[in-house]
């Protein structure tokens, strides 16, 4: 006797669907089966298209009451389904419960500072007598939402990072449609169910799942979709820069962040913040921890601290409040970490903690003595792996932490404030945190990168920015007196 898998609507226009074919959800823990889902084809991703068209009309024209009164009411559903939300969260993605109930809280944060900053979208009067012969107009710029809005999320955040996306759209009366990572489709679908419950009006938010070889080119080179927030690995936002064509691009693409710990900052408190930044949710973190620069006076002391500490980490099922690391999100990703690792243990580097798969579980693992022509050394390695270095002085760390195609965060502990503007002046990141790892992010701040890490910013404020333009109004007044 076989169980059939619970099949799983996708949200199209404001309208549950089926498709023809349906693809399965697979807890990473042990590959089983959780639900199914529809698998849209290109057809479906056009239909959405077209009806989002009508929605980014709704949207533009829903009063800044009701978007704020929507977005709250999404917000309140997940507050009082939290554990369901959570549950999701974990049992289709890589967190354990404890850090999917964390991404839950996170989510309705995000949802309420969309709902405050709708009423902040602002414009300002212009001085056009600035200019000679100017001084009979008068005028100003207020910001206009751009249309619709393709949205292409990753599957480590399954539920706040569609929320950065969801939320600012809808703020700034746009439509959006969503393209959730294949893998964990299951979170976004939920946070479509939010935004049904809370009466968004139809055609303004679609929720599409399916392969991204199959609908995602659709999405992104219709010439009506007028942006694409991406977020997800620097190969992929190159090729959908590549085929986007003439539209507003936001890309958030990864990084493999450096800190640096210098030998006045409380080692205790480094180690503590910097195992935690490495290696939650199982280090499948866009600003987690990968590379850190220890001045040699504290490199022995700290790195005993931090392979012990790693060393305490539990690993084991993800729906246990005990468990501090579950596995990562497929065994194939587990299986390239392991061959990054044993890469560098081949060319010489040194493994003092784990290094060991079981499955889809890799174990959090640090080396130390990476060469520098590792690929561990050089790419976002996405999994539970540190890499611990011994540097000189503060101008050695600064000089290697820059030394990379990426660029998002950084950290780096020290008691010296003086130290500390050095480093805010010449780490060349989007964001620095002092006395924190690089793994430290709240959701109303800009949060982006340079070089390879993207292009343009988000955060609830800044995404709006990024999905509206402004349009300068001027009028000439025939009898305006000039004193």
């Amino acid at each position: 006797m076989t169980t059939k898998t619970a099949v799983q609507k996708m949200y199209l226009a404001g309208n549950w669907v089926e498709a023809e074919k349906t693809a399965g959800v697979y807890d990473p823990k042990d590959n089983s089966i959780i639900a199914e889902v529809p698998a849209a084809t290109a057809s479906y991703m056009i239909k959405a298209i077209e009806e989002a068209k009508e929605g980014a009309k709704t949207a533009a024209a829903m009063p800044v009451h009701q978007r704020m009164k929507i977005i709250n009411r999404a917000a309140d559903y997940i507050e009082e389904n939290r554990e369901k939300y959570a549950v999701t969260i974990a049992r289709e993605g890589s967190k354990t419960i404890t850090e999917a109930r964390g991404e839950t809280q996170r989510c309705i944060e995000t949802l309420r500072l969309s709902a405050e900053e709708a009423r902040r979208i602002n414009g300002e009067t212009i001085p056009f007598d600035q200019r000679e012969g100017s001084e009979d107009r008068l005028g100003y710029y207020y910001r206009f939402p751009i249309g619709i809005i393709g949205a292409i999320t990753p599957f480590n955040d399954p539920l706040n990072l569609v929320a950065h996306k969801i939320g600012p759209a809808i703020a700034s009366g746009n439509a959006i449609i969503v393209k959730p990572a294949t893998v964990t489709p299951l979170s976004a679908l939920l946070l479509a169910e939010a935004f049904d419950v809370a009466g968004l009006p139809e055609k303004v938010l679609t929720v599409i799942t399916g392969s991204g070889r199959e609908i995602g080119d659709v999405l992104v080179t219709h010439p009506d979709v007028r942006m694409i927030s991406f977020t997800g690995g620097l190969e992929t936002g190159e090729e959908i820069t590549h085929k986007a064509g003439l539209k507003k691009i936001s890309m958030e693409l990864g990084s493999n962040s450096p800190v640096l710990v210098l030998n006045d900052a409380d080692m205790e408190h480094a180690v503590e913040s910097t195992v935690s930044g490495a290696f939650s949710a199982a280090g499948q973190n866009c600003i987690g921890v990968q590379r850190v620069y220890i001045e040699e006076d504290s490199y022995e002391t700290f790195t005993s601290m931090f392979v012990e500490q790693t060393k305490q980490i539990k690993m084991g099922d993800k729906l246990l409040d005990l468990t501090d690391m579950g596995p990562m999100i497929t065994e194939k990703e587990a299986k390239r970490v392991e061959e990054w690792v044993n890469e560098a243990v081949e060319k010489g580097a040194t493994l003092l903690a784990g290094g060991h798969r079981n499955g889809a579980y890799f174990e959090p693992t640090v080396l130390t003595d990476v060469p520098d022509d590792c690929t561990i050394a050089r790419q976002e390695v996405f999994g539970p792996v540190v890499l611990l270095y011994s540097v000189a002085d503060l101008e050695e760390a600064i000089t290697k932490a820059n030394d990379a195609d990426y660029g998002l965060h950084a950290g780096i502990f020290t008691s010296d404030i003086e130290v500390a503007f050095e480093a805010i002046t010449r780490l060349n990141v989007g964001g620095l945190m002092i006395n924190d790892s690089s793994d430290y992010r709240i959701d109303g701040m800009p949060f982006g990168g340079v070089k390879g890490s993207g292009l343009g910013r988000e955060g609830v404020k800044f995404s709006i920015q990024e999905m509206t333009e402004p349009k300068v109004v001027s009028f000439k007044l025939k009898h305006r007196k000039i004193v």
